[in-house]
């Protein structure tokens, strides 16, 4: 048999070749820049992207850093908000004295509250020329009126595009063209060393700049948002810098500038916390096409894997996280998660912590498949399920049972175990669930809960998990509350009234 041969002139298999290595080069980017990432939706903002990532060298800046900041300052904005807030009534108990009483009846009254006006200064990011700003949440968050300075003395009123408070972050519109912008970096690309500066409006000064490295990453577990992944800082942030930029030495936008240690004090203590912009564009993104952000949803309540716990489950390594109760009806019930599994990772990646858990699931789009692996019966087994969405009223509250509604609002809890039991020296077999923190402005902060105080009882009933005290304080709904509270061993009734 003759082979035939197809012969095809030079010229033509010249572009064909080069053709091809046009539209592979395009593929191989976009597959570069896709991998790894769940797809929400398709950003329609045009911003702009980092270019050339190569590391720069320290030697070519012989007269300082200005060739960074003078881009970046202008693209970083003044934001100040406010908004009307009920103050609570001044009440004089021995008004209500009947001995008092008796003799001037009612006829002093009470104080009555009156709104009063208060007002927020941040900072903000312009990431389009036609306006679109990133920034924290609780920098606008409430406001009724919302302006927006820029470094040439021009004040716009924004428009909140849409907002995320479990991860702090906001998005504003003003009507502007030609507006400067700072293209968004790879934090995923930072390491510990590298150097940063953190840019914004502190303390209203106007437009200022700080320089330092990135002192850690992954910081979580601190309480300051729902959902926790920062880049540690000493580069000094203060009050006003919150929605600020943080950049490198490109120049590029590699976080947002959202809290600070100020070990007591008001001002920076070389401890500043940023959100990663890896993080801060998944949410915009959402935000700008839905109007909301979708996160996905295991079902389970999980707590950290100590060194007692390992040794009781027969796990040699420290970390991983603890399944403490399974919510019926969930992906985690419906793929035969149970109570006492361990989970070590999600898709291959470890997981240390609850947090990182937490964080990788938010951040997963609901109806992705997901495999873990987990630790049951002293070895290994996988475990596959479709996340589904975190349902509404837990999205709000934070993971299930953490944060409290209600009256109790500000107050999160987790599961009272054994080996917590016995660093908080309580009697063996005492139930109920423990407080992990206090925002300090609630109403159960008035009357003296705290960290560690350990809630036996929700209204005359028994709570013995945090399942049970969420069912109990959504029971009471806006009204107050009567806990049974075990402090240090002492028990003692505890009336968290409704304002």
């Amino acid at each position: 048999m003759k082979s035939s041969h197809l012969h095809i002139p030079r010229w033509v298999a010249t572009v064909a070749v080069v053709a091809a290595l046009i539209c592979g080069g395009v593929l191989a980017i976009g597959l570069r820049n896709w991998s790894g990432h769940e797809v929400f939706g398709a950003p329609s903002l045009n911003v702009r992207m980092a270019g050339d990532p190569t590391p720069v060298p320290l030697g070519n800046f012989t007269n300082g850093f200005a060739s960074v900041l003078k881009s970046a300052l202008p693209a970083v904005v003044n934001i100040h908000s406010s908004k009307l807030v009920k103050q609570r009534s001044q009440e004089m108990p021995f008004l209500n004295n009947p001995f008092f009483q008796q003799f001037f009846g009612n006829q002093f009254g009470q104080a009555q509250p009156h709104p009063e006006r208060e007002h927020s200064l941040g900072s903000g990011v312009i990431i389009t020329s036609d306006g679109t700003i990133l920034t924290n949440n609780h920098v606008v968050d409430g406001a009724s009126d919302i302006k927006v300075q820029l470094t040439d003395k021009r004040e716009f009123t924004a428009k909140v595009v849409g907002t995320d408070s479990q991860s702090d972050i906001a998005v504003l519109k003003i009507d502007a063209t030609d507006l400067p912008t700072l293209a968004f970096g790879d934090s995923s690309k930072l390491q510990v060393g590298d150097v940063v500066f953190a840019i914004g409006e502190p303390f209203g000064l106007g437009g200022s700049a700080t320089m330092g490295i990135v002192s850690a990453k992954g910081r979580s577990g601190l309480g300051i948002e729902g959902y926790e992944d920062f880049i540690q800082t000493d580069a000094s942030v203060n009050p006003g810098n919150s929605g600020g930029a943080l950049i490198d030495l490109h120049g590029d936008l590699v976080g947002i500038n959202t809290a600070i240690e100020t070990g007591g004090g008001e001002g920076s203590v070389g401890i500043g916390f940023a959100i990663p912009i890896d993080m801060a564009r998944s949410v915009m993104n959402q935000i700008v096409a839905h109007g909301k952000v979708s996160r996905g949803y295991i079902g389970v309540e999980i707590q950290d894997v100590t060194p007692d716990i390992a040794k009781q489950f027969g796990l040699s390594q420290n970390s991983g996280v603890l399944i403490s109760q399974v919510e019926p009806d969930t992906p985690g019930s419906r793929a035969g998660l149970q109570q006492g599994d361990i989970v070590l990772s999600v898709n291959g990646h470890p997981v240390d912590d609850t947090g990182q858990l937490r964080l990788r699931i938010s951040e997963t789009a609901p109806g992705t498949p997901i495999k873990l692996q987990i630790w049951r019966n002293n070895k290994t087994q996988d475990v596959g399920l479709t996340l589904a969405q975190l349902p509404e009223q837990t999205a709000k509250n934070g993971t299930p049972g953490e944060n409290s509604g209600g009256v109790m609002q500000g107050v999160q809890v987790e599961n009272l175990t054994p080996d917590i039991a016995q660093q908080l020296n309580l009697p063996a077999g005492t139930r109920g669930v423990v407080i992990d923190s206090v925002d300090e402005s609630s109403a159960a902060a008035d009357v003296g809960l705290s960290q560690g105080d350990v809630i036996q009882q929700v209204n005359h009933k028994p709570v013995n998990n945090v399942q049970e005290y969420r069912d109990a304080i959504a029971a009471a709904g806006n009204q107050s509350v009567l806990l049974l509270v075990n402090h240090g061993g002492a028990t003692q009734y505890v009336v968290v009234a409704a304002h």
